[in-house]
């Protein structure tokens, strides 16, 4: 695993045996320690998936946000509570999910007392991925589910639009995306807005945008009903 700031991507070791929930409780422990972006340094730790060893379906974000940071995991924020409440209005059981996100360290910037979230760059979003890519081989998932354009960039390319393509299924990218650990084939993926933009809509739409984010995880539901 790369250990200095800015050395390129992490090069995280799977373990070749053992369980599935053992491989994840490997790689969370490298992970700790990764310095391969700056991002670390003013992070207060870490924040890794978590979930179901053999989840159907992962719910893949942008990166931990402050409550996160300080908890130490991911979607434990009023995000993560929006997106609770989505996936059961959706039918989708919250502890069939594993969650994580593109970036593993919350990257902000103060405002008074408060840090606010601050969109993760190109090379910081290139540095964390080979982590999610070992969560995905690991987990091998039927559908991964991006929240948000950063995500879903991350996925698919910067080509990729939530506003145009949220919503619709495409088979993951491949093969350099796994290597030769990769999920079964069939692994789909889609798109929606991530929790928090429900949060930031105004209020008179809130509704509507909350509405539209749990029509897309319906569409994920059915999915994994039909098998």
């Amino acid at each position: 695993m790369s250990e200095r700031p800015g050395a390129g991507p992490a090069q995280p070791d799977v373990p070749s045996g053992g369980s599935a929930g053992a491989k994840l409780a490997a790689l969370r422990e490298q992970a700790a320690g990764c310095h391969a972006c700056p991002l670390y340094a003013h992070a207060s730790q870490t924040v890794f998936g978590e979930g179901p060893p053999s989840a159907s379906v992962v719910m893949l974000g942008e990166q931990p946000g402050d409550m996160e940071d300080r908890q130490g995991h991911p979607f434990v924020g009023p995000a993560g509570r929006v997106l609770d409440r989505a996936l059961e209005a959706a039918g989708i059981e919250r502890d069939d999910v594993y969650v994580s996100n593109v970036v593993k360290h919350f990257k902000w910037e103060r405002a008074g007392k408060v840090r606010l979230h601050k969109k993760p760059n190109a090379g910081e979003i290139r540095a964390c991925r080979p982590w999610w890519e070992a969560e995905l081989a690991v987990v091998r998932p039927r559908v991964v589910c991006c929240l948000g354009a950063t995500a879903a960039q991350a996925v698919f390319g910067p080509k990729f639009r939530v506003t145009r393509d949220r919503g619709v299924f495409f088979d993951l990218p491949g093969p350099d995306l796994f290597g030769s650990a990769r999920p079964p084939a069939g692994t789909e993926a889609i798109a929606t807005i991530h929790p928090s933009a429900v949060l930031r809509a105004p209020s008179e739409t809130r509704d509507e945008v909350f509405d539209g984010l749990v029509a897309d995880l319906e569409t994920v539901a059915e999915r994994l009903r039909r098998g």
